[in-house]
């Protein structure tokens, strides 16, 4: 079956996939959102129904995380070289983020916990607030590049002595990084909306999620605009020559007509779902403002490798910008790759049924006094 596809089209393929893989991490992302408002509770009676609602999924999260990398590393080796060979201070600090988030969600109630609660709490909070802006500031790189050079052996080296740490100096990076910042924290209140029961609590996320959804549109609004208007990295397809592009991310939405509706769909979605939440009261917010998220960075992905874009593209040396033909896997092995993700849709099927079950009741104070596990 794959084997009749070109290798340009596998190439596509992968990169869609990759993207959609990015579209359902954004989504998850709900856990580090809710973990910045755990500070919001009133009492630890509170606290306790925030972070237990959080410690059921953050698994997810991580899971996804880690297939994001390694769907990159198997399908695009290059890129994962290059990125995190050259920009290593950047990731380092990311994977930080998540590595106390883990310690934190394990060992904040352990019998002898020498460092008390509050310590594994600001654990959560920092991995809520740098992980969620790190990851926007490393996906907003694929927009506007970053300083390496690439020889005619495929082996790059990075140009900038901070090693990715210029990347956080950059107002475009900066914006799409607070703008999943807020969108996390927006997904966050909508999920303890949807999983919580507690008189006192929810009225307080509610009025999280007013001053949140206003901080999300600023930067979201920002970014769309700085996007549509900025020059972008092109490539021609026959000869791997790359140029600068006015307005190339606009042109590609443009000339791609089913990503301009699924980004329009997807920012509607999410807009729904706040909306519905505020002035219906809806518990169902979640869902509509998540499928949102996920339509909506599943689009921007693919707008960076789609329609002779790279997406990786080098500030040093335009012809050492990375693109999904030249930063590819062998034919063969994306080939490979193609039978095993056959089997994506039965672990997304899993992710649904353990998901249902674990949400099957809302949870409540009294269940975090009886409960044998809780975080």
């Amino acid at each position: 079956m794959f084997e009749k596809l070109s290798y340009f089209q596998l190439q596509e393929y992968w990169w869609g996939i990759a993207s959609l893989l990015g579209g359902i991490l954004a989504f998850l992302m709900f856990v580090q959102g809710g973990q910045t408002l755990i500070f919001s509770a009133k009492n630890e009676t509170e606290k306790s129904l925030m972070i237990n609602s959080l410690g059921r999924k953050w698994k997810f999260t991580f899971t996804t995380l880690v297939t994001f990398g390694g769907t990159m590393f198997a399908a695009f080796p290059l890129f994962y070289a290059t990125s995190f060979g050259g920009a290593y201070w950047l990731w380092f600090l990311l994977l930080f983020c998540f590595i106390i988030q883990a310690i934190a969600f394990e060992f904040r109630i352990k019998t002898g916990n020498f460092l008390g609660h509050k310590t594994y709490e600001m654990f959560l909070f920092i991995n809520g607030c740098a992980g969620t802006i790190l990851l926007g500031i490393i996906v907003g790189t694929f927009f506007t590049g970053s300083a390496f050079i690439r020889n005619e052996y495929n082996i790059s080296s990075w140009q900038n002595p901070l090693k990715g740490i210029e990347a956080l100096f950059n107002i475009f990076n900066i914006s799409l990084g607070l703008s999943l910042f807020f969108l996390a924290r927006i997904l966050g209140a909508l999920y303890f909306i949807n999983n919580i029961k507690d008189e006192s609590l929810i009225p307080k996320i509610i009025k999280l999620l007013k001053y949140n959804s206003v901080f999300f549109l600023i930067f979201f609004i920002y970014f769309i605009i700085q996007l549509l208007l900025k020059e972008g990295f092109a490539y021609e397809s026959k000869t791997g020559i790359v140029y600068l592009e006015k307005y190339k991310y606009l042109n590609n939405i443009l000339q791609m007509p089913c990503l301009m509706i699924l980004l329009i769909s997807g920012i509607i979605m999410v807009l729904t779902g706040i909306i519905i939440s505020l002035l219906k009261s809806s518990t169902k917010g979640i869902w509509y403002s998540g499928s949102g998220t996920i339509l909506t960075v599943f689009t921007l992905i693919l707008c960076t490798g789609l329609n002779n874009t790279c997406f990786y593209p080098s500030l040093i040396n335009l012809q050492s910008s990375l693109t999904i033909q030249n930063a590819s896997s062998s034919r063969f092995t994306l080939i490979t790759m193609s039978y095993v993700s056959l089997f994506l849709p039965i672990v997304f099927a899993y992710i649904f049924y353990t998901w249902k079950l674990i949400d099957k009741n809302k949870i409540v104070a009294d269940e975090i006094k009886t409960e044998e596990h809780v975080y």
